[in-house]
């Protein structure tokens, strides 16, 4: 036999609340609606389920092990609709989030471990990429969100891109670096330092290219190239080398206390770390964490441009 889902969570009401009225107040349902459910379910079962001629009601014994039953029904629908609550309101599901990877490690992950600390119920499938392969996922389904250093023209049709912060980079080295003392820098001080590259297919390789050219470097030594964020740090922390890191991230890894930035004013690429996403709708997880990172953003920008202005040049930093 069938029963009506419905019909056991009503009557697990009416046994929780003592009465039809109690029952139908708490459901938020009329009191002549229960009661025909009760009738339909009596009709159903083919038996009364409360003793005859009895107030206020008296369950029978079979009514209680139906009014239990009743109990998981009510508890299953409560479950659900809050699944559907937080689903619907982008507390739940998934977020399927690449990028490139210096960005992803020293500032993006921070912000992912914060989110996830208030959103317990979400997933966050974070992976590495460039451009080439982030639109590819974008295209396929396969991820839901990039983020990218990008410019205007380089987004296409379908795609959506909003700018979070725009490009800014430093040449960065050790704390404690002998260049840090110095006042006044000179190209010929910079020239004779070794220089960490970033990996070759990275538009922070092509940064450093034209960052050397425009302070007038033109033979340069480079000590180490590609890995990750944490390999270029180790080699930095490590040795005299420089390299060119986006300010940001150098920022955001100021608690560690093993980077700093050199005063000396370089050309920024023509480009703003932004979010990439397919137009049209997306899901509400990612709607949401959209609009998390556009806060979180617009904060840490403001927050880097007055460390620039008090910290970085306040020994007077020069343009070469």
């Amino acid at each position: 036999m069938n029963l009506d889902p419905r019909l056991l969570s009503i009557l697990a009401a009416i046994v929780d609340h003592g009465g039809l009225t109690e029952g139908a107040k708490a459901l938020g349902k009329s009191q002549p609606s229960v009661s025909r459910s009760l009738s339909m379910l009596e009709d159903r079962v083919g038996t009364h389920l409360f003793e005859p001629n009895k107030r206020p009601l008296v369950p029978t014994p079979f009514c209680l092990s139906l009014a239990a039953e009743g109990r998981k029904v009510l508890e299953a629908q409560r479950t659900s609709a809050m699944l559907i609550t937080q689903y619907k309101g982008g507390k739940s599901g998934a977020v399927r989030i690449a990028g490139t990877p210096f960005f992803m490690d020293g500032v993006i992950s921070e912000m992912l471990a914060s989110y996830q600390m208030e959103h317990a119920g979400l997933r966050i499938d974070q992976s590495y990429g460039y451009a080439s392969e982030v639109k590819t996922g974008l295209r396929s389904g396969s991820l839901d969100l990039g983020v990218l250093p990008m410019n205007t023209a380089e987004v296409d049709a379908d795609l959506e891109f909003t700018p979070i912060l725009p490009g800014r980079n430093v040449i960065a080295c050790r704390v404690g670096h002998p260049l840090l003392r110095k006042k006044g820098l000179r190209v010929g001080d910079i020239a004779e330092y070794a220089w960490i590259a970033p990996p070759a297919n990275s538009p922070l390789y092509h940064d450093l290219r034209r960052v050397l050219e425009g302070i007038g470097v033109r033979d340069f030594k480079v000590s180490f190239s590609g890995g990750s964020l944490s390999a270029v740090s180790n080699v930095l922390t490590g040795s005299d080398a420089l390299t060119v890191l986006p300010y940001s991230v150098v920022y955001s890894l100021r608690r560690q206390n093993k980077l700093a930035a050199l005063s000396v004013k370089i050309d920024h690429p023509d480009r703003n770390l932004g979010l990439l996403y397919p137009k049209g709708s997306l899901s509400p997880a990612t709607s949401r964490f959209i609009k998390y990172l556009e806060a979180e953003f617009k904060n840490l920008s403001n927050v880097i441009q007055r460390h620039e202005q008090n910290e970085l040049w306040r020994h007077g930093g020069k343009r070469h």
